[in-house]
């Protein structure tokens, strides 16, 4: 542990070394100007921020009609305001004195800093590929910290100060710098594999020729292998030996086999879904007391949109495991049974073509599908019927078709003086028995 900690002495005292022996030659001469025209340049730029900020947010909110990347563009510009005011006015300030003083030690600093500065702006613009705002913020802060050491020439003594940070079991070395790359290109990394798995779902999502189902597929093993690719050459990279992840695979599989059974059938689930086809985005389906159409197929779950706007995310081996009613797995066309009854003094000839006119009046059901009407039965107080007929848009509702069917019934039978029966009773009074009027005792 003594021995540890000196060498980690030893390590921070060069580091410091190299720190002090880099500023002191920036200060060598003329420094003291320098930095006060550099704290004079961040002042300025404090005031125009804070004169020019307000007018520029008033003006951002008059913007209609524009894309969203030149607004986010815009916004950024906005939040980063102090910076481009101060990187001009450390550039100009650079100018002049080149200007006015031959000798490079009257701008040097000035150079470095607007240097700097420049490239921490081109890393804001560089960080906005990067969807994720924790993982932006640890780009932008990685790459600014890499910017500003490389500019002072502090690249190799923290380098070797990192790499003096390890752990080491046996001929296993783990050392910050290695981490630190790691986490560097595995990110980039999972960046251009997130830029073309997007590229590449746009362009199979527009293919005509592939059956939704498959698209969702092929999508998913899209973004599966790159993100998988991204992640193994990341540790690749940086000299992690890959051999050592069979024991955690085989771990890994462990404890799958054991406490994530419901997760992995859902996964299988979701697979056989879409290798079968048997639902894809956009079918109409019931389970159970749900009834809507796919929203999306998952890898754990799919989404269902109710027609009242619930989205239920049903799992994927509840679909495989249970009775599914697809409404539009072959083709859309779907029949609908409403059951009504007219009085025994009515012609039932003439109420059978009263009703499918009345059908045939509605719309969304189908011409070239005739509705039919048959007589199911007399009843106690009826003579009872059954209409049917058909549509071929399920997703617009079928409560609201059979509602209107209803009305179109009524409104023709009352235009024809066809009765619809209730049931009626009668109440028969026995002998010595009285009837009481108005509450009043018999």
């Amino acid at each position: 542990m003594e021995g540890d900690a000196a060498t980690l002495l030893e390590q921070i005292g060069s580091l410091w070394a190299s720190v002090e022996t880099r500023f002191a030659s920036l200060f060598l001469l003329r420094g003291q100007i320098q930095v006060a025209v550099l704290l004079v340049c961040f002042v300025l730029a404090w005031g125009l921020r804070r004169w020019l900020a307000p007018k520029y947010r008033q003006w951002m909110h008059g913007l209609h009609g524009w894309p969203k990347w030149r607004l986010r563009l815009l916004l950024v510009v906005h939040r980063r305001l102090q910076l481009i005011f101060f990187t001009i006015l450390a550039w100009a300030s650079y100018g002049i004195m080149a200007q006015l003083y031959i000798f490079p030690s009257w701008r040097n600093l000035l150079g470095l800093v607007a240097t700097i500065s420049t490239a921490l702006l081109a890393v804001v613009l560089v960080a906005r590929l990067v969807r994720n705002m924790f993982l932006r913020r640890m780009v932008t802060w990685g790459l600014w910290v890499y910017v500003t050491l490389y500019y002072l020439g502090l690249v190799d003594a923290v380098s070797t100060f990192l790499d003096g940070l390890a752990i080491e079991f046996g001929d296993f070395r783990l050392s910050a710098l290695a981490i630190i790359k790691a986490l560097v290109v595995t990110g980039l990394l999972f960046t251009v594999a997130r830029l073309m798995s997007g590229s590449a779902s746009r362009r199979i999502r527009a293919s005509a020729d592939i059956s939704p189902s498959m698209r969702v597929l092929m999508v998913k093993a899209v973004q599966i292998s790159l993100y998988g690719a991204a992640f193994f050459i990341g540790l690749k990279a940086v000299g992690f030996d890959l051999t050592g992840l069979a024991v955690l695979s085989g771990a890994i599989g462990v404890g799958l086999g054991f406490g994530l059974q419901k997760v992995v059938s859902n996964l299988v689930s979701g697979i056989i879904i879409l290798l079968d086809k048997s639902i894809k985005p956009g079918d109409v389906i019931s389970l159970g007391e749900t009834f809507g159409w796919i929203n999306s197929l998952g890898a754990r779950y799919v989404s269902v949109v109710t027609r009242d706007g619930r989205e239920y995310l049903i799992p994927n081996e509840d679909l495989i495991t249970g009775q599914v009613v697809n409404w539009s797995h072959s083709n859309d066309f779907v029949r609908l049974d409403i059951n009504f009854g007219t009085s025994y003094d009515d012609d039932p000839h003439k109420v059978r073509e009263l009703a499918i006119e009345a059908a045939a009046s509605v719309d969304r059901v189908l011409a070239d599908r005739r509705p039919v009407c048959h007589i199911v039965g007399f009843g106690d107080s009826s003579v009872d019927y059954l209409l049917r007929f058909w549509i071929e848009d399920p997703t617009g509702g079928l409560t609201n078709i059979r509602g209107n069917v209803f009305l179109a019934l009524w409104d023709t039978f009352k235009a024809n003086g066809i009765s619809i029966p209730f049931p009626q009773r009668e109440v028969t009074l026995l002998p010595d028995s009285r009837l009481s009027v108005d509450g009043a005792p018999p």
